[in-house]
């Protein structure tokens, strides 16, 4: 079975695309998959974005959540380890690090812990610059007429 996509008769046809190939190639590796902490992904408007995570036990002194271009990790380390006798340990307390590929410019508005959910609210803004903007299409007549010029070539005696 193949594991890898093959790119690059995309790469012939398409510029300014290499962010996104990138992102395919990497979504197509295979990782170890760890699925802790538990996670949702929400749209909550139409460039709104929430994440939820399910942090029990952790304090917001133990999280950390940097902001990096394109990137989002989210990572915990607990301090003081329960050096107690379990007969069955269910709640996991190790530390994790988490990462979220961004699209370009998706920012960080806020981050809430409350009742072990570690929720992070996303916005994206685009700029002025970057907003669909209309063209407004002139007609042929309403431009100037420009003179042409010729360029005379010296004539060079014999």
């Amino acid at each position: 079975m193949r594991t890898s996509l093959d790119l690059s008769p995309l790469f012939r046809s398409s510029i300014g695309f290499d962010r996104i190939f990138d992102l395919l190639e990497s979504a197509s590796r295979i990782e170890t998959l760890d699925n802790w902490p538990p996670y949702d992904i929400a749209k909550s408007g139409d460039d709104a974005y929430r994440i939820t995570m399910a942090v029990a036990g952790f304090s917001p002194d133990e999280l950390t959540i940097t902001h990096e271009p394109n990137l989002l990790v989210v990572s915990g380390s607990r301090s003081d380890e329960d050096k107690g006798q379990y007969l069955h340990r269910g709640i996991a307390g190790r530390a994790f690090r988490r990462k979220f590929e961004l699209a370009d410019h998706v920012k960080v508005t806020g981050a809430s812990l409350e009742n072990g959910l570690l929720t992070i609210d996303l916005l994206r803004e685009l700029p002025e610059e970057m907003k669909p903007r209309r063209i407004e299409i002139t007609s042929a007549q309403a431009l100037p007429k420009r003179e042409t010029r010729q360029i005379e070539a010296q004539k060079q005696a014999a």
